[in-house]
């Protein structure tokens, strides 16, 4: 999802001016707003799910339709890489899904075209999809102005994987606890000999400098969105990441291997941060690894807070199946149901109670993501946020890979952004 959310920025001249011209043509694949079945009494809802999550989306609906034998299901699974263009038709034509899944940087985009209908008023009949139900930062994802256009689905956050083993080696029996241990210990394990480094700064991953920059407390955007990515609370997160670069703790290019690779063996990359995902692919590629490796909630300056992701569920503003649409959120977001949704593609539940299901609690990985879940944020829910990360990734290349002066850097993309918020 990230790689797809990073691409749509590229798209989004173009999603406006679909907004505003696509002309119905009546002929959408998979979009009914009031399908009924000619032989009985039945409501179908069109649900479109997105990758490959929603390939098991059907196994869900069934139980779904089950405990609602009034209501057929029908799951779409459209690919990530062309999912933004079907929803803009849909909006343009004012027909589409009943119920669909929205990355969480979609929301502000899609509900600023009116096409996600507002919840609020459902809340006291679905207690189900209440806020008290999930996590305050996943929560934060699912508002427009004055409106709660979704419900958290599944979450994710960033914690730091580490090699024990190696840890160990340089002094750390537990992971680093702050600022000042995460680069001491970084600087001794790149020390083990040429070629070996302490820590991957992924370079591509758009959240990172703005996570470190708010546990440094910076607000990122002022009153009135104001940029403040040129303050002291900026400036110097942005230092402490290029360190890592400096001292050669981690590498400035590219060195050809997955992280998975780096990881394992000798570990030439011993400490990273990263989502979920990364849990199965290291237990998957690299078994031999059981035992000496571990998550933890991320390192902390004045605070340790992480990025918040995932993806939401929403409901189609053209639906004219609103009442089926509402009972399938509720269902999908139960705590239960939430389980088997992870148990069926390992996403994590937003469902904050569903934390207490022992096969979370059992597992130190998995556990790990539930404690920094209390402390994550998602980026600023804003229609120019992609543009500006993306900006931003633009400007550190600058600094860790060409050298330029932090602050001076830091001032040109302040300006930008300035610009990008003023269009």
């Amino acid at each position: 999802m990230k790689n797809t959310l990073v691409k749509k920025a590229g798209k989004k001249v173009a999603a406006i001016a679909l907004i505003g011209s696509v002309i119905f043509s009546g002929a959408l694949a998979g979009c009914s707003n009031n399908e009924s079945n000619a032989d009985s009494d039945k409501t179908t809802i069109n649900v479109w799910g997105m990758g490959e999550e929603a390939k098991s989306l059907p196994k869900i609906a069934e139980q779904f339709e089950k405990e609602n034998p009034e209501i057929d299901v029908k799951v779409q699974a459209i690919p990530w890489d062309t999912a933004h263009d079907k929803l803009l038709t849909a909006v343009a034509s004012k027909k589409g899904p009943d119920v669909v899944q929205m990355g969480t940087t979609w929301i502000p985009e899609f509900a600023s075209a009116n096409a996600l209908k507002d919840l609020t008023p459902h809340m006291e009949d679905y207690p189900e999809l209440q806020a008290s139900n999930f996590f305050e930062g996943s929560v934060e994802t699912t508002k427009y102005e004055d409106k709660v256009v979704g419900v958290p689905w599944y979450v994710d956050s960033r914690v730091l994987y580490y090699r024990t083993d190696l840890l160990e080696e340089v002094g750390y029996k537990e992971a680093p606890n702050t600022w000042e241990e995460l680069r001491d210990a970084a600087k001794k394990l790149a020390e083990r000999g040429e070629g070996k480094y302490g820590i991957s700064i992924d370079t591509k991953e758009q959240t990172l400098g703005f996570m470190f920059a708010r546990q440094n407390g910076s607000m990122l955007l002022g009153e009135g969105n104001k940029p403040l990515f040129n303050e002291k609370e900026f400036v110097e997160a942005v230092s402490y990441l290029n360190g890592f670069f400096e001292d050669g703790s981690t590498p400035k290019q590219d060195l050809g291997i997955d992280i998975v690779q780096a990881f394992k063996g000798e570990g030439i990359l011993p400490m990273f941060i990263s989502g979920p995902w990364m849990v199965k692919l290291i237990n998957d590629q690299a078994p031999e690894l059981e035992g000496k490796w571990a998550t933890a909630v991320l390192p902390a300056k004045e605070s340790n807070l992480s990025a918040l992701g995932g993806s939401n569920l929403s409901i189609f503003e053209y639906t004219k199946n609103e009442e089926a649409a509402l009972k399938f959120l509720a269902y999908m977001s139960k705590p239960e149901v939430q389980i088997e949704w992870k148990e069926m593609t390992n996403s994590l539940p937003a469902n904050k109670k569903s934390w207490g299901d022992k096969s979370l609690q059992g597992n130190e990985q998995y556990k790990t993501f539930g404690e920094q879940m209390e402390n994550s944020q998602a980026m600023p829910v804003i229609k120019e946020w992609e543009e500006i990360a993306q900006t931003f990734l633009t400007s550190f290349e600058k600094i860790y890979r060409g050298g330029e002066d932090v602050q001076k850097e830091m001032d040109a993309f302040n300006k930008k952004a300035q610009e990008i918020l003023a269009d």
